[in-house]
């Protein structure tokens, strides 16, 4: 099952943080919604360092990053 980091209309470092967690608790696949290209970047940089496999979509202003490991 897919843990789900809603991060729509938080700014940094919220995101990263939410992800941050969610990777900790290891439920994956996560993924992480995010509404601006900073947060995008900001979280894919994050989850590679944290050794996680990432695939963005785009769906119109809005972001959907998948971790997985």
């Amino acid at each position: 099952m897919t843990t789900k980091v809603d991060a729509r209309g938080l700014s940094c470092p919220q995101p990263v943080i939410m992800a941050q967690k969610a990777i900790k608790e290891g439920k994956f696949p996560v993924q992480v919604l995010v509404d601006t290209v900073t947060s995008r970047e900001n979280v894919r940089r994050m989850a590679e360092k944290q050794g996680c496999k990432v695939k963005i979509s785009e769906q119109g202003d809005e972001f959907s990053l998948v971790l997985t490991k």
